[in-house]
């Protein structure tokens, strides 16, 4: 992409008005009657269906009720559903940190992940939201500068550390969303968890022979732990080390290839 100068009120026209305003950017005409809601509210409504009745229960209609108001009231703050979600999400996920003074890029990294975990389980219905491209609502930006903020002296290109981030994101993504499942199957059960004696479950199933691999990982006890309480926390600290591992045979590598060389031999 081209770097421009943008004009004043150069704003992009596939930007929603719902967006702008999130932004500070939209300002209501002075002229009509005196708007009675806000957008803040409208989301803030919306996140508390969503956290009591789940996302699917999450309508226009649904949230003007929550509001005492009328489902066409709130049109005239935000533009359609995906809007409203796009703003719920962007609110409950709310800000990842930044790199703290003398922090390193690993530490840095490993902060980051870890909060965008931790906001994902505290409003797990927000992975039920498809996502429908780059992140344009405020809080998914600053989350964006603090991560590439992370990466800074490092050497890296920033297609590299774009790509670090999105690795990231889709790393922890992935981790609540299964927590979201895991959470949803055990309500559809009535309470049963069905992770409980897994591989006792397995050991019944299988023959040694035909799966020896899967038999060793059961005969282990690695399956029957169910004393973990941060599972999900556990399952992404390993994967998280795993990809700043191998981020930091990158990040030497640039480096070392930067550093000046050395005289030239007499």
């Amino acid at each position: 992409m081209a770097d421009h100068e943008a004009s004043d009120g150069d704003a992009p026209a596939s930007v929603p008005d719902s967006i702008r305003t999130a932004w500070g950017q939209q300002v209501r005409p002075a002229r009509g009657p005196k708007p009675g809601l806000t957008l803040e509210r409208i989301v803030r409504a919306a996140i508390t269906v969503a956290d009591a009745e789940g996302i699917d229960a999450v309508s226009m209609s649904r949230v003007a009720a929550e509001l005492g108001s009328s489902a066409m009231s709130l049109y005239r703050y935000v533009g359609s559903k995906s809007e409203l979600l796009a703003l719920m999400v962007d609110t409950a996920m709310g800000t990842l940190p930044s790199p703290a003074p003398g922090e390193g890029w690993r530490e840095g990294l490993a902060g980051w992940t870890r909060a965008a975990l931790q906001a994902y389980l505290r409003a797990p219905w927000s992975v039920r939201i498809p996502i429908s491209g780059p992140p344009v609502t405020p809080n998914q930006v600053r989350a964006l500068e603090a991560g590439l903020a992370c990466l800074r002296d490092t050497g890296l290109t920033h297609s590299e550390k774009l790509s670090t981030i999105q690795l990231l994101a889709g790393l922890t993504r992935y981790q609540a969303t299964i927590a979201a499942d895991f959470a949803d199957a055990y309500r559809a059960s009535g309470g049963q968890d069905l992770t409980a004696g897994y591989g006792r479950t397995l050991a019944r199933l299988i023959d040694p022979a035909t799966f020896p691999e899967v038999h060793a990982a059961v005969a282990s006890g690695s399956l029957d732990d169910e004393d973990d309480p941060d599972y999900h926390l556990t399952e992404l600290n390993f994967g998280l080390g795993r990809v700043l591992d191998g981020l930091e045979v990158l990040i030497t590598a640039r480096q070392a290839s930067a550093e000046p060389s050395g005289p030239p031999a007499g």
